[in-house]
């Protein structure tokens, strides 16, 4: 098998591929994990616990890549779905489980100042972006993928199966309906 290229691959091809190449996991990760913080982050008001939980969702990913199942909905779902189950968990509990990491034999996570610092960054990043969660996958995908990740029309297409028009397309309907919900809640 030919070593994935991230800026190729689908979510779902780095999650099916994870099980015989480790690197493509920590390119499913690396999509992932500011956002899943920021998520966290909004929930918990707590950099420390966000990280925490973070951390265990994505080793939860880790051992159960092998039984995604495409057909049953995006990566990006299957992974909010975990991040849901972990932060209702621990609401639950009063406490972060550490399951899946211990399963995996990862160690406990140490963040310094300064790290916490950067996820706490993270979430007063402004209305746009939790405004930009609230929009279809398909141009929240497309708008992420250009503005935030400042990649090229011609790679997201790619990435995204489908042509530059269609990217444009997605691209310029996502803002001009995040401008709108940015003036109603003025």
């Amino acid at each position: 098998m030919t070593p994935v290229r991230a800026d190729l691959a689908s979510d779902e091809e780095l999650l099916v591929r994870s099980s015989s190449e480790p690197e493509a996991f920590g390119h499913f990760y690396d999509r992932y994990e500011r956002e899943l913080l920021r998520f966290f982050l909004r929930a918990t008001r707590r950099a420390d616990l966000a990280a925490d939980l973070a951390a265990e969702v994505f080793a939860a990913a880790l051992a159960g890549a092998s039984g995604f199942d495409g057909a049953r909905g995006t990566a990006r779902g299957w992974l909010y779905g975990i991040a849901r189950h972990v932060l209702a968990d621990t609401w639950e509990r009063g406490r972060v489980e550490d399951r899946a990491r211990r399963r995996l034999g990862m160690e406990p996570i140490a963040l310094s100042d300064e790290s916490l610092e950067r996820i706490e960054q993270l979430g007063t990043s402004g209305v746009a972006l939790e405004l930009l969660a609230g929009l279809p996958d398909d141009q929240r995908d497309a708008i992420h993928g250009r503005v935030v990740e400042e990649r090229d029309y011609a790679d997201l297409a790619r990435s995204l199966q489908c042509s530059e028009s269609v990217v444009r397309q997605r691209v310029s309907r996502g803002l001009r309906a995040l401008r709108s919900r940015m003036e109603q809640a003025r």
